[in-house]
């Protein structure tokens, strides 16, 4: 696939070294693969672990009936480690790298490698202590996190295809440019505080979770690559939400797993299918898919239900709105000027 690979046409006869960029991207997905497995092999040596009745969907089933010290010490302690230390890479290489290559910077392998080691000291945590962050903080504040960097992607790509069938939204250049140099302070935070909320747990929304998981954190440790930028590598990341927030409606059991699959299929019809450089009937093809999906399960379901198709695409574009003003304040008060970021590749 060329679209993924960055690879361009050439000779069969020419020699062509894979860039490094790219293997590290499938090699990042191989080992998102493998800990998921393992994550899920494993898991069932957890069901030594009490737990109390759930109570609602404000309840947090997968924690421990009562606060262990060991494990909160643990497992806030790791997480704090873990921040720190993304964060202190991303400074790094936003102060002293500034280049866009196709191939890898040194910084860009100690982030791979730091991830790397917190995901398998969170394992490790799990299967000792167990729990995660989530007996001390609301369900809700791991949920929001994410749903704030979903709208942050959706506020960059405002110039690149637009946020309603093509069209942007009007703006301004130093909003943009601000969300853009941020953003991977915020991302690193949303992931890894969510990464850390949970504990490694073998059900099929733990394991689509912490797949989604690993991949953000692939991607925020490719930074000043050119696959960082790939528009179908970092849609792939962006629609894989909608797996995920099904799967975990699905698992819960109230009747809620379409309201998460229309709603984030709204946003792709909406707005994402026109970053995919898609002809005109393939675009028809996906609405019309949409059209007659929505049909077949609102005809079960009811007229009385069909708020969920505009419940998630309301939310998410008032939130742009949102974050752009918030972002607009910001750069108004401060006076906060963008600095130059060099684009040049190797």
């Amino acid at each position: 696939m060329a679209s993924i690979t960055g690879s361009s046409a050439q000779d069969a006869s020419t020699p062509t070294t894979p860039r490094k960029d790219v293997l590290a991207l499938w090699l990042g997905i191989a080992f998102s693969f493998a800990f998921t497995g393992l994550i899920w092999l494993t898991g069932n040596s957890l069901k030594v672990f009490p737990h109390l009745p759930q109570q609602g969907p404000a309840w947090y089933f997968w924690k421990l009936p009562s606060p262990s010290l060991p494990a909160e010490i643990t497992a806030w302690g790791l997480y704090a480690l873990h921040q720190v230390a993304i964060w202190g890479i991303i400074w790094y290489a936003q102060t002293h790298v500034k280049k866009y290559t196709t191939g890898l910077h040194p910084i860009n392998i100690v982030a791979l490698g730091v991830n790397a080691l917190f995901i398998l000291l969170h394992f490790v945590q799990t299967h000792i202590w167990y729990d995660a962050l989530a007996q001390n903080v609301s369900v809700f504040s791991s949920q929001g996190s994410v749903i704030v960097l979903l709208v942050w992607v959706l506020l960059m790509e405002n110039n690149r295809r637009g946020m309603f069938f093509g069209k942007k939204l009007p703006i301004g250049q130093r909003i943009m440019q601000f969300a853009r140099k941020y953003h991977g302070y915020f991302f690193a935070w949303a992931i890894i505080y969510t990464f850390w909320y949970h504990p490694m747990e073998n059900t099929y929304g733990h394991l689509v979770g912490f797949f989604y998981m690993f991949l953000l954190m692939l991607q925020g440790s490719l930074f000043f690559t050119r696959i960082h930028l790939n528009k179908y590598w970092t849609f792939t990341q962006e629609i894989l939400v909608l797996f995920h927030g099904t799967a975990v409606a699905i698992m819960q059991g109230q009747g809620m797993w379409s309201m998460f699959l229309f709603g984030f299929g709204g946003i792709f019809i909406i707005t994402q299918m026109y970053g995919l450089n898609l002809n005109r009937w393939t675009k028809w093809g996906f609405l019309a898919l949409y059209i007659v999906g929505a049909l077949i399960v609102y005809s079960g379901r009811g007229p009385s239900h069909l708020w969920e198709l505009a419940a998630i695409p309301l939310i998410d574009y008032l939130a742009v709105v949102v974050l752009a003003l918030l972002i607009g304040l910001i750069v108004r008060v401060t006076g906060w000027r963008r600095t130059p970021v060099m684009q040049n590749a190797d």
